[in-house]
């Protein structure tokens, strides 16, 4: 059962332009992230998949695999769906072009289950809250699963609502049964290929996530838990946190 890992990667973004192509401690930040994907045990093959020539530049140039895609794709599912049309492997990982410090463990965290169970369609991550603050903002996605690690639901909204210690959440919001979800996602590539052409149903378009979509169509979502929390870029300052962390290691 072959693994490939496909890094969606776009030169334009409102908030940081280029930013796959950043300078990061010395090397273009999606060569970081293709590199450490490829570091996975489970990971055959790496493709960063991409609609800008300047990036499939950078990528042959130190050795990597690129996947010209359409322009026109609406998400980054859309863009993976492409590339994985063209595969054999069994499983597609979704890694995001702006995680440099992705650690292969992350990957290997949310391959296994779908190695180990050919029925489920879908996998991704999640990691405990760090603080009440996360649990409010919805800029963090929160995600609660069932006794078997499948999502009952994502939401930006504080999930579960804390009904008998609401007044004391200062002190007790490590309690709470929710976690914060990592965009890290593994697809069966035959349910990948059929995803794009599943209609956008009501919560994925008020809660603006994509994967809202597979809960609403009656598919399940295995959650796997991991320690490690990831550190995106998604602007210049966060570039320079990450460079600040890099040097530290």
């Amino acid at each position: 059962m072959g693994v490939t890992v496909v890094i969606p990667a776009r030169y334009a973004s409102t908030r940081f332009p280029g930013k796959p192509l950043a300078d990061l401690c010395g090397k273009p930040m999606i060569q970081w992230v293709y590199e450490r994907s490829s570091l996975c045990e489970s990971v055959d093959r790496v493709i960063v998949a991409t609609d800008d020539a300047r990036i499939a530049e950078v990528v042959t140039a130190f050795g990597g695999e690129v996947a010209m895609t359409r322009s026109d794709h609406a998400t980054g599912t859309d863009r993976l769906a492409e590339v994985a049309a063209g595969l054999d492997d069994d499983l597609v990982v979704n890694v995001q072009g702006d995680e440099p410090m992705i650690d292969p463990a992350m990957i290997q965290a949310a391959v296994a289950p779908l190695l180990a169970d050919g029925s489920i369609p879908m996998g991704t991550l999640k990691t405990p809250l760090t603080s009440l603050a996360e649990y409010r903002d919805p800029n963090v996605v929160k995600v609660v699963t069932d006794q078997q690690g499948f999502a009952l639901y994502f939401s930006r909204s504080p999930i579960p609502y804390p009904r008998d210690f609401s007044s004391d959440l200062e002190q007790r919001w490590a309690e709470l049964a929710t976690a914060r979800h990592i965009g890290l996602y593994v697809y069966r590539r035959e349910f990948l290929l059929g995803y794009p052409h599943m209609q956008a149903m009501p919560l994925e378009t008020q809660e603006c996530l994509e994967q809202l979509r597979a809960l609403e169509h009656g598919f399940r979502i295995r959650v796997a838990e991991t320690a490690l929390p990831g550190q995106g870029v998604d602007t210049p300052e966060d570039l320079e946190r990450v460079k600040k962390a890099l040097s530290a290691s």
